[in-house]
């Protein structure tokens, strides 16, 4: 099965089936992905999207992000996708800006630590739509890199994926940085980069947020039910939608 799904505008579009859960079952093909910005689908990417049988999106991004970049467009290929904007990062800052004397894997988780505790509402909100839709669902922020890295996290750890494979997840966005650069180049003519890490996307970051969330809130479960007061029966839902059991013709 296909992992990385080609797009001439898109960078970081995955599927996210595949993963081995801990009960010996693996996580569905064809049925729950992650993204960049679908705004940027044009021309025959709105094919190769209609083709995927998408029936819901997630956007991750702020509202000024979407106004200012724009939706997923109004097209015949979009036609009947239902779409919902879900802001879980409530502290914004500009990676461009970060100084470049930072630890920066180690600043990054900690963002992460805040979209964590700032966004519970609205990751629940994503948890319950994922878990109610029929059909295919993409999620995803501007690069697809940290909202939908962190989301993508969190799901996984709810079904019981190891944290080898979440990170390995999350590392796959490195494929992209290059393209992700040269994305920010074209829409920021003149400025200068100052981060040198921008873009990137190490595994280390990802085991120091989940090092970070089971310190602060016990385990992945405990958070998601806990802090973020996801129903435990969304949870089983999520598990029967998502995961292939074991023995599974």
């Amino acid at each position: 099965m296909r992992r990385h799904i080609a797009f001439d505008g898109l960078h970081n579009f995955r599927d996210l089936g595949g993963y081995r859960t801990a009960g010996g079952g693996t996580v569905r093909w064809n049925v729950l992905y992650r993204s960049d910005s679908l705004a940027k689908l044009r021309g025959s990417d709105l094919e190769r999207f209609r083709a995927l049988d998408v029936a819901t999106v997630i956007d991750l991004r702020y509202p000024w992000e979407i106004a200012a970049k724009g939706r997923m467009p109004e097209a015949p290929e979009t036609a009947g996708v239902a779409w919902h904007n879900l802001s879980i990062e409530h502290r914004p800052y500009d990676q461009a800006e970060i100084d470049p004397d930072l630890d920066p894997w180690r600043y990054l988780a900690d963002r992460f630590a805040e979209v964590a505790a700032d966004g519970a509402v609205e990751l629940r909100e994503a948890l319950e739509v994922i878990a109610s839709t029929d059909g295919p669902l993409v999620f995803h922020c501007a690069s697809g890199k940290d909202r939908t890295g962190l989301l993508a996290a969190v799901l996984l750890g709810l079904l019981d994926v190891s944290d080898e494979q979440i990170l390995d997840d999350f590392a796959l966005t490195e494929l992209a940085t290059e393209r992700l650069i040269a994305d920010w180049r074209a829409a920021h003519p003149g400025r200068e980069l100052r981060w040198p890490g921008y873009g990137r996307a190490p595994a280390e970051i990802m085991r120091l947020f989940l090092a970070d969330l089971r310190a602060t809130y016990g385990s992945v479960h405990a958070y998601v039910t806990g802090h973020v007061g996801l129903d435990p029966s969304v949870v089983k839902a999520l598990r029967g939608r998502l995961v292939e059991p074991l023995g599974t013709p």
